[in-house]
């Protein structure tokens, strides 16, 4: 999934300080969308002006701030947008845990990582992990019971932490101390994440009004 010339472009479309996303292969000029959200046409605008061609449309869960451009995106490009457990009518593909999308010389990798909703996933495109509501620059996704909390809390560890350490991490929204950060940050600085136990983690998560306060951060 590496070694290849790719070009990740983010875009504030709107709502609640929302990314949506294009990801490229230089190579071939195919691309995918991510997120497609409250101003699709600013997406579908810069793959024209660039000659690139997309193939697929995801979306990494079903919240309407994620959402909510779908259907305008769908009239513009004739691509049915992709939720999770749904099929790419071109390739036959099924949006699931594990599959995996060609797009040029590259490969869209599809992790299933439930919490914040039960659709939520996360793609993995050469170095980059675009994470959607599940993971954030210095904090995670919202979640409302502890049942969540606990899918989420595996979801972290045992999907995205397991990644390589220099993996660029590309958000659903800009709620951060940054639009981008990487594994490596996250694990090192990203409060959820320095958590020992569930325990903590979920302490953390209905303390969390109280820590920000604590420690100042917006």
């Amino acid at each position: 999934m590496k070694g290849t010339a790719m070009i990740v472009e983010q875009f504030c479309t709107g709502g609640d300080r929302n990314f949506g996303y294009l990801v490229a292969d230089e190579v071939s000029g195919e691309a995918l969308v991510i997120d497609a959200s409250f101003n699709p046409g600013m997406i579908v605008r810069f793959a024209a002006e660039r000659g690139f061609i997309i193939r697929y449309i995801f979306s990494t869960h079903g919240h309407d701030d994620h959402t909510n451009g779908n259907d305008a995106i769908r009239r513009m490009t004739t691509l049915v947008p992709l939720l999770y457990g749904e099929t790419c009518l071109r390739t036959g593909i099924r949006v699931e845990d594990g599959a995996l999308f060609p797009l040029g010389s590259l490969e869209a990798l599809i992790l299933h990582t439930p919490g914040h909703t039960k659709d939520s996933v996360c793609i993995y495109i050469g170095d980059a992990l675009f994470t959607g509501d599940t993971l954030f620059t210095g904090k995670v996704g919202g979640t409302g019971t502890e049942e969540q909390a606990r899918q989420e809390y595996e979801s972290l560890h045992h999907k995205l932490m397991v990644l390589p350490e220099e993996t660029r991490i590309y958000p659903g929204h800009d709620y951060g101390v940054s639009p981008v950060s990487s594994i490596s940050n996250e694990r090192a600085s990203n409060p959820f994440l320095l958590q020992k136990n569930f325990r903590d983690f979920l302490f953390l998560k209905q303390n969390w009004a109280a820590y920000k306060k604590t420690h100042g951060i917006t």
